[in-house]
């Protein structure tokens, strides 16, 4: 069975998608059956050079996976909102399953979404949208469901918790554990969405919907990121036997929901 594959977006994860097809598909057909082939990428800039892309699978157009009815599923692999929700609304309309880890997409336009997933009569997937190594969504759409929850916490920014495991081990200054991360590709050129924390923020959002059953929207969540936090903080925290982490909490009061992000100090042994 042959399963092509329509992919919005072709930087880091994009290419990343396509190498790994490259490289494991054939262990994936042995496995369960099913060829995937990638039918089309969609890019911002068609010009740019991509190592090991086929060019021929390049386009400019979202019509180009649209209107081609071979294409079943959609990675989108481009994140943001602008034209991310257009695309993923137009692609699940047509009648295509939808794949996304754009946790700023779901957090804010989750019933848009969802409505268009019904629509269209596909599914929606998003389990890379939080914890992506970790199967939480699974965990909270499947065997969990029948629960009642009262509180979700942990880390689920990696690029904060790379910054602060730095400050802790190393004694290294926030500025630079920050140009590290950044050296070392897990922060962004602007870092602010990771270190101010909104993107635990949006992750959060997704966590307690799943788990309570509530809308919590980006706006709901009380957040402050780790960009005020210094060596001697740290320093602090570990002579009491604590570590600092950026953290995301949720927790069911039974009337409300309360949702936060900020810098916690918990026992080391955690």
């Amino acid at each position: 069975m042959k399963v092509r594959i329509g992919l919005i977006g072709c930087g880091v994860v994009g290419t990343g998608i396509v190498h790994l097809l490259s490289k494991n598909g054939g262990l994936i057909s042995e496995r369960d059956g099913v060829e995937f082939e990638i039918a089309k990428i969609l890019v911002g800039n068609v010009d740019k050079p991509r190592p090991g892309v086929d060019p021929a699978l390049i386009t400019g157009d979202i019509e180009d996976i649209l209107k081609d009815d071979s294409i079943s599923i959609v990675l989108e692999a481009m994140g943001g909102v602008n034209p991310g929700l257009s695309y993923a609304q137009r692609c699940m309309e047509a009648g295509k399953h939808y794949v996304t880890a754009n946790k700023e997409l779901m957090a804010k336009h989750w019933e848009e979404l969802n409505a268009a997933a019904k629509k269209g009569g596909v599914s929606l997937s998003f389990e890379a949208s939080v914890a992506g190594a970790v199967p939480v969504i699974r965990m909270l759409m499947g065997s969990l469901r029948p629960n009642r929850m009262s509180s979700v916490m942990g880390i689920i920014n990696g690029t904060t918790n790379y910054i602060l495991s730095q400050m802790a081990q190393n004694g290294t200054g926030y500025a630079e554990a920050l140009s590290d991360a950044q050296r070392l590709g897990y922060a962004e050129a602007d870092p602010t969405a990771d270190v101010e924390g909104f993107d635990a923020a949006y992750k959060l959002c997704i966590l307690c919907g799943l788990a309570f059953g509530v809308r919590v929207k980006p706006d709901d969540v009380l957040r402050e990121g780790i960009s005020k936090i210094s060596a001697m903080d740290i320093q602090l925290a570990k002579e009491l036997g604590y570590v600092i982490k950026l953290l995301g909490i949720g927790k069911d009061n039974g009337e409300t929901v309360e949702a936060h992000v900020h810098p916690v100090m918990i026992p080391q042994h955690s």
